[in-house]
Formats: structure tokens, C-alpha cells, sequence
């Protein structure tokens, strides 16, 4: 499988290390809006202009999106799924429904498959919701993430005028956790499940109260959250908030037997690098596309649309023998 890594940031190198990971996929290239003579690669993957895509259209199979979902995965995705079978792992969750549509008819026109919204959650922690939900039926989900860095969270406070760099951290509420894995069932609000840290380094001269004031009021991000913003020199960035850890959990408690009988079931993610983790969902995320378009499917899919076996460079009979 040959693919190709659009963006290179934190997550496209994190795609280029998994890929050298596994003996089935070469990267043919990494396309960046910037100089490509700036873009210096990990493991020597070859720098392209983002302006020179469209001919590589017969040489790649699958091309890696790695944008940030607040601003470039939305224009990104439709865009490249009219040359190029795609995968990304946009991550703003009441606009998935929204991405996938104009994803879907920008695929179906042009006869490839794109599949969005790969990554841990959205993703891996999508599946187990799913499979809990349809195991106990009777019962309540619940997603906790962190305490980790967000990748997108991060990227949308960069994003603000002013803004230098950022780091967002996302904190459990460890009251809310704990009433959960007792089985009590609680009805949580959003902002009773999690809290938001903010780590900013400014422009100087920046205005600080506004550049608080849109982080804490950003929809989708931070608006219905407990928010901490604490404005820091890049100097204290780089020494305290270089790494970019994450995780979280999936807990579905649900009833049988007429109520007589409580269940939890409990996913858990621990990660020393969240866009390293994320890396190897959207690689294994490009085979599925790979094998799936060979058998003819077009449009928009998202990783409930993926059969296992289609993730996995084993062979359904070694999946059988070592797996099941």
C-alpha cells in the first residue's frame, strides 16, 4: 500500500513512524503548505509542495490527511477526496455529521473512499460505545478523557490572533469517574465530567483578557467547560508542556435480568504520545481503505463501516489462529 502524508506536524510525523512500523505500506511522500526545502522528515520520507498533489493522483493509494479538524480538515478532506482515496481523523464531534456529508458527495462524484473521523475518539472509543450500547442494552455510557494533551484543542487556541503556541490540557473530574465505576448511574453534565487547562504563550503586547475571553466563549471547544487559561513564556512551554501524553476511558454500566444484575464494561487508553497513537489508527485506518476500494466501494465511510479483518496486515487465517 502506498500512501501519502498531507501535513507535517506532530501527527504526520507520528504517520510516518508507524508506517515504517509495518512492511506492507510506503510513504511516497509528505505534502506540506510550507517550503518543502524547510521540512526536514524523521525517517527521510521525501518533501513535496501541497500545490503539486493532483500528479501524484496514480501513485498513491491512500492519502493520510493530518490537518487540525477546527479549520483545515473541513476544506482539506473534500478537496483531496475528489483526486485521492483518504483518511482523517477529524475530531469535532457535532460536526461529523456535517463532515461527512460533504465528504461523502465529494467522494461518490470521483469514485474514491474517504474515511473520517480516525483516531481514539473519535475512533477506537466510538467502537467500543458502539459494541457496549449493543451488548447492554439497558444501560448508560460514559467518556472521560485525560488527563492529556488535545491535539485539536491545542490547535484551536493557536489558532486565536495573538496566540503564539498553546497546549490544552483535558482533566476527569475524578468525583465524576469514581460515580460512575460504582455503577450509581449518574446524570452528568458536560461541564460536571471534565475540566479545561489552557497553556498559552502570548505576542507581546497581546491583549490577554481577549484572548482569554475567546477561548473560554469558543464553541464546540470550550464554551460549555470549566476553563483555566495561565499565560506562560516559551521558555516554560518548552521545559513543562513539550510532551503530548493522553488517554481516557469508555465505561458502559448497564442491568439485566430484569434489573437484578449490574455489568461495567471499561475501555481504557493510556498514551505517552496522543498524535503517535492516533498515527497508527489512521494507518491501519488507510489498509482498510485500501482493501476496500479494491472491492469497488465509493463515498464516505467512518471505522464502523470497517470490518476488523480489514485492519489487520495478518491474513484471515492467521487473524483465526493467533487472534481468536
Amino acid at each position: 500500500m502506498k500512501i501519502g502524508i498531507y501535513g507535517y506536524g506532530n501527527l504526520g510525523r507520528g504517520v510516518e513512524y508507524s508506517a515504517s512500523q509495518n512492511s506492507d505500506v510506503e510513504v511516497v511522500g509528505v505534502f506540506t503548505r510550507r517550503d518543502p526545502s524547510t521540512v526536514k522528515t524523521a525517517l527521510g520520507a521525501q518533501v513535496f509542495s501541497a500545490a503539486d498533489v493532483e500528479r501524484f493522483k496514480d501513485e498513491i493509494d491512500v492519502m493520510i490527511i493530518c490537518g487540525g479538524s477546527a479549520t483545515d480538515l473541513p476544506k482539506m478532506t473534500p478537496m483531496i477526496a475528489k483526486c485521492f482515496s483518504v483518511v482523517d481523523s477529524f475530531d469535532t464531534h457535532p460536526k461529523i455529521p456535517e463532515h461527512f456529508a460533504a465528504v461523502d458527495s465529494a467522494a461518490k462524484s470521483a469514485g474514491t473512499l474517504a474515511l473520517i473521523s480516525a483516531g481514539w475518539d473519535p475512533g477506537m472509543f466510538s467502537l467500543n460505545r458502539l459494541y457496549s450500547t449493543s451488548i447492554l442494552p439497558d444501560g448508560e455510557n460514559y467518556t472521560f478523557w485525560g488527563r492529556g494533551v488535545s491535539q485539536g484543542h491545542s490547535d484551536a487556541v493557536r489558532r486565536i490572533d495573538g496566540v503564539l503556541d498553546a497546549r490544552q490540557y483535558t482533566v476527569p473530574r475524578e468525583e465524576a469517574l469514581e460515580a460512575v465505576r460504582s455503577g450509581e448511574n449518574p446524570a452528568l453534565t458536560t461541564r460536571e465530567k471534565h475540566l479545561r487547562e489552557c497553556y498559552v504563550v502570548a505576542e507581546e503586547g497581546a491583549d490577554l483578557e481577549r484572548i482569554e475571553n475567546e477561548i473560554k466563549t469558543m464553541p464546540d471547544y470550550f464554551a460549555d467547560y470549566d476553563t483555566t487559561v495561565k499565560f506562560i513564556s516559551s521558555e516554560e512551554m518548552k521545559r513543562d508542556h513539550s510532551e503530548l501524553p493522553h488517554g481516557g476511558f469508555v465505561i458502559r454500566s448497564g442491568k439485566t435480568g430484569g434489573g437484578a444484575h449490574s455489568h461495567t464494561i471499561e475501555y481504557k487508553l493510556t498514551l505517552d504520545s496522543n498524535p503517535e497513537f492516533t498515527a497508527g489508527v489512521l494507518v491501519a485506518a488507510a489498509r482498510a481503505v485500501y482493501r476496500m476500494k479494491s472491492r469497488g466501494e465509493t463515498g464516505c465511510i467512518t471505522l464502523f463501516d470497517v470490518a476488523p479483518r480489514d485492519l489487520s496486515p495478518l491474513t484471515p487465517e492467521e487473524q483465526r489462529a493467533t487472534m481468536l
